[in-house]
């Protein structure tokens, strides 16, 4: 069954909390607390594929309380039966991808009574990116005390899919901290890079949740030049609010990581 291309501009502000975390130990928490709020995920599992075979499990987060045996036993060798296996593969160099929708039937008797029937998984969504040669693997689960995902539910995991996918690949290869990687996209991406200096210290601040009194405070200057700051370098961009902002980046990240 063949995987569905996803449009990798689609996410808005709303995970930038996720975002924000990549490079930091309260990743995995930020992003299962990020995507229960945003589609009422109630256990994510992240697995890194490659061509060659090898497979291992990156994050465990959630309700689920053998999620980490069901991650070992999934790395060790059920990666190679899974149903979605040749979506993920067919989809290698591509953009990011929503993988077909959850079936039970989909799956060999073993698998399913193990990753499942034992677990309590009860519906499942995923997403996947590939970086070089590696197939980040994002799964999205709920169990049997929240039932199956709603329509709502799928639309909005489809909408946020690329630029969640396009974090968690590059919180795991993340070598700078989360500032440095902000101010990498800053100094060397368009259109970013086209602002000021000091319209980019507003923008950043502003990405970091800062308040403009907060942002005049930590800069030095009034709450007026700020305010002539952002207003600014949103002309310069094009945009009119902070969501818009945060789009931007969004939208750089996943381009980034293509």
């Amino acid at each position: 069954m063949r995987s569905q291309a996803v449009p990798a501009n689609s996410a808005d502000g709303d995970i930038t909390s996720a975002v924000l975390a990549i490079g930091r130990p309260d990743f995995p928490n930020v992003l299962i607390d990020t995507l229960r709020r945003q589609a009422g995920v109630g256990h994510c599992m992240v697995f890194a594929l490659r061509r060659a075979g090898a497979a291992h499990c990156l994050l465990d987060a959630g309700n689920i309380p053998i999620g980490g045996d069901l991650g070992a036993a999934y790395a060790g060798q059920f990666h190679e039966s899974d149903p979605n296996r040749d979506a993920l593969f067919e989809g290698e160099g591509s953009a990011p991808i929503m993988l077909p929708a959850f079936a039970p039937r989909m799956y060999g008797a073993r698998y399913r009574k193990i990753f499942f029937g034992d677990s309590g998984i009860v519906d499942k969504c995923a997403t996947a990116i590939w970086t070089g040669d590696t197939c980040f693997y994002v799964n999205f689960y709920r169990i049997a005390a929240q039932g199956r995902f709603s329509g709502v539910q799928r639309e909005r995991l489809r909408v946020i899919a690329p630029a969640i996918g396009a974090s968690v690949a590059r919180h795991f290869q993340q070598t700078a901290t989360p500032d440095q990687s902000l101010a990498a996209l800053f100094a060397t991406r368009a259109p970013l890079a086209a602002l000021t200096r000091r319209e980019q210290e507003v923008c950043w601040r502003i990405l970091a949740g800062f308040s403009s009194e907060a942002i005049s405070q930590a800069l030095g200057i009034s709450l007026h030049s700020t305010l002539t700051y952002r207003k600014r370098a949103y002309e310069r961009l094009g945009i009119s609010s902070q969501n818009e902002l945060f789009s931007i980046v969004l939208r750089l990240l996943t381009h980034t990581l293509n």
